[in-house]
């Protein structure tokens, strides 16, 4: 018993090292910045290196009140959540899988899960590569150990390695279904047309913080740049007149931006090289998604850890948990929702009981 506690601990305390960890990736990564440099922390705020004996995971943010024992800005409690869920996650993965293989495994899922979806949940990017490497390692894993694929035990494979195929298919399976459901809703909701009743003026709002987008602002209604961009292809198409650039006119009745430039009439202007935008709007088209690009190898992801049924109990409850947040928090109200935290909340429940639910539901159905 002391013993199974003592190891408990330990996996606590690793999970909140590296949850400590996840936090300078999600800050860092977004941001176009290298996990190594600088090799310290520092303070969002006034960028200060700090110490490693103000660097204890939970115990700093607590003890300081959430604030920088410098400058005294504001610590984001997101740094306390992520240590905090990170740790429980381990402890938990520890207590629930019996070997050291499954255990490593479980940790690296959960861990790809925590900064995924804090990432996607503050920026409205899931980084792809992260997930296909997750994929990657998934299946490689499954060589040595199935327990997390096999958690269902519905499907089986008759070849010697069909753990490999069962995390193969999930991820198969986790990919195909999103990209359906994303061209899908291209289709159905792919462009918004506004057509004003009368002249709108309209802007782009520069960010004030490292964490906010470029806005593009017309009348009461705010784009996060993220929220329109999806692609290359992608492009805000304006008709109207007024059109100032950097404080000076310049003549046409049509605009359009894209990512990186704005044509107005046979002028292209680089976004990065202007300060300011604005003029009157009487139409607007703006692209729209169902479901971003950085979903489906998401989905894929979490599909070769845990196998193809949990891909399909994952899209259903997720849809759920983000009705939810929607309902109670006012999330997706007027701004884009984030939906890789719902999938990765999907994925942990069908890990901690909502696999049992799955073959319940499945016995009352008569399979």
């Amino acid at each position: 018993m002391f013993e199974g506690l003592h190891w408990s601990v330990c996996a606590l305390v690793i999970g909140a090292c590296v949850g400590s960890f996840l936090n300078v990736v999600i800050y860092r990564v977004p941001r176009g910045m290298t996990i190594h440099k600088p090799k310290r922390s520092f303070c969002p705020g006034c960028k200060t290196q700090i110490p490693w004996w103000r660097n204890i995971p939970i115990f700093t943010w607590i003890f300081q009140h959430g604030k920088c024992a410098e400058c005294e800005g504001s610590i984001p409690a997101r740094y306390l959540a992520v240590e905090i869920i990170t740790a429980m996650l381990f402890m938990a993965v520890w207590r629930l899988f019996p070997g050291q293989w499954e255990v490593l495994l479980g940790w690296i899922f959960v861990s790809l899960l925590v900064s995924i979806s804090f990432i996607d949940g503050e920026h409205y990017v899931i980084p792809v590569s992260w997930c296909w490497a997750g994929v990657a390692v998934a299946i490689a894993g499954s060589i040595w150990t199935g327990d997390l694929v096999n958690l269902d035990n519905y499907i089986d494979f008759p070849s010697m390695q069909k753990d490999v195929w069962r995390s193969a298919l999930g991820a198969l399976l986790g990919y195909t279904i999103l990209v359906a459901i994303v061209l899908l809703g291209k289709l159905a909701f792919g462009k918004k047309k506004v057509k004003l009743e009368k002249p709108e003026k309209w802007t782009l709002k520069e960010p004030k913080t490292d964490s906010e987008q470029l806005q593009f602002v017309v009348g009461e209604e705010v784009f996060d740049w993220g929220e329109v961009f999806y692609r290359k292809t992608d492009r805000i198409e304006l008709k109207g007149s007024d059109f100032l650039v950097d404080g000076k006119a310049v003549l046409g009745s049509a605009l359009t931006i894209r990512e990186r430039e704005v044509e107005i009439g046979a002028e292209t202007f680089s976004i990065e090289e202007i300060s300011s935008l604005s003029g009157l709007a009487r139409e607007v088209v703006i692209p729209r998604e169902a479901m971003g690009g950085g979903d489906p190898p998401f989905l894929a992801l979490i599909g070769a850890f845990l196998g193809a049924p949990a891909v399909l109990f994952t899209l259903f409850s997720s849809s759920f948990f983000a009705i939810a947040a929607a309902v109670l928090g006012r999330v997706g109200f007027g701004k884009p929702l984030p939906y890789g935290p719902f999938l990765a909340l999907g994925a942990l429940t069908w890990v901690f009981g909502g696999h049992r639910l799955f073959a319940w539901y499945l016995e009352v159905l008569g399979f």
